[in-house]
């Protein structure tokens, strides 16, 4: 006997509950596999192109590892150091920037930095801490890195996930297909592509507009000698993923360190505008059209709000989730909101009667038209 929608609703609200509690009580446990998960995802596109080219899953999958583990690998001997020894001299460098500042602003605007007022005693105050706790600053977050992300997790574990999910990928689409109840399948399948339609168009696009920028940032502003342009340059493709965010902090630090770097050549500080400016012309009218399109369906401030929310329940594990999860539930709710604008609750008695009305004359003019 089939199930009642009364009963529907709640057997799948308490499956989502337990899910929801299983996902916060695991926290950061899953991580190794919510990363492995997100990888195998990422280059399931790539492994399909390799098997139409001739290659069975197996060899495609193995071919796909051996080049994102040399890629890694370059990545890890190459430019991690480097990035690691500039943002620990970025971050004890801070003070003394901040000094540079505070005589800057004496000079131009004494009335407001006089020694008794309120923005002199603030500046003051945060440059002697910073002086005081620099080092300390710098050592905290880059083992607060290395903890987040830890080295198992990177060389072992999320790898070895994303093999054999990536491996048996169509499959497992397919069982998890054979699981879902035949009077909802043609529904649940709509939403599913949808869902992917969405995590396609955003996570996958997102992530390859982010590398170019970052790439395109720090090269320009290492060949430009800014200091710290590897960082910089970095920080703003990566802050790109949050739309608006990347773009005002990187250009803010970049053209920030210029003003001190390049005092005397000031032609240089607008070089380092400029490239910014670029960015971001190449990012909204070639890179975010091409490669993310228009219609993903998440606002900008839905995701930074989810991932906020995530990212205090669940840590970093929250903030991996984050996306695909707010895609899902952006699905979901527009699912529920055309359901409720075709029921009875929305359209009422007086909306039934009208609809029925104009089917039937419909219906009229039709048998008329015969």
């Amino acid at each position: 006997m089939a199930l009642s929608v009364s009963q529907q609703w709640r057997y799948w609200g308490i499956g989502t509950v337990i899910l929801l509690f299983i996902l916060w009580a695991l926290g950061n446990v899953l991580l190794p596999f919510v990363l492995g998960m997100a990888i195998a995802y990422f280059l399931d596109p790539t492994a399909d192109k390799l098997e139409k080219l001739g290659l069975s899953r197996l060899w495609a999958t193995i071919v796909i590892t051996v080049a994102a583990l040399l890629v890694v690998t370059i990545i890890a001997i190459v430019l991690i150091p480097q990035l690691v020894q500039q943002l620990a001299s970025l971050i004890t460098s801070l003070p003394e920037y901040l000094q540079g500042l505070q005589e800057f602003l004496i000079k131009k605007f004494p009335a407001i930095m006089d020694e008794t007022s309120a923005v002199r005693e603030g500046i003051d105050s945060f440059v002697a801490s910073l002086q005081s706790k620099g080092g300390q600053v710098a050592q905290a977050l880059l083992s607060s890195a290395f903890g987040l992300v830890d080295i198992v997790v990177l060389m072992v574990i999320a790898p070895v996930v994303a093999f054999y999910m990536l491996l048996d990928w169509d499959r497992m689409v397919a069982t998890i297909d054979g699981w879902i109840p035949r009077d909802h399948l043609d529904t649940v399948r709509s939403l599913a592509s949808q869902v992917d339609s969405v995590l396609a168009g955003f996570v996958r696009g997102q992530f390859t507009v982010c590398s170019i920028l970052g790439t395109f940032y720090a090269v320009a502003l290492m060949v430009v000698g800014l200091q710290y342009g590897l960082v910089v340059g970095l920080i703003a493709g990566l802050l790109t993923f949050i739309p608006y965010v990347g773009s005002v902090i990187g250009g803010a630090l970049a053209i920030g360190l210029a003003l001190f770097q390049f005092w005397d050549s000031p032609e240089w500080i607008v070089v380092v505008a400029v490239i910014f400016v670029i960015g971001q012309m190449v990012e909204g009218n070639v890179l975010t059209p091409k490669l993310v399109g228009g219609s993903i369906g998440l606002h900008p401030v839905w995701l930074m709000f989810a991932l906020s929310a995530f990212g205090t329940l669940m840590g970093f594990t929250g903030m991996l989730i984050a996306v695909p999860v707010a895609a899902c539930l952006g699905v979901f709710s527009r699912f529920g909101l055309g359901q409720y604008l075709q029921g009875r609750l929305y359209s009422g008695i007086v909306g039934k009667k009208a609809a029925e009305e104009k089917a039937l004359a419909v219906q009229d003019e039709a048998t008329s038209d015969e």
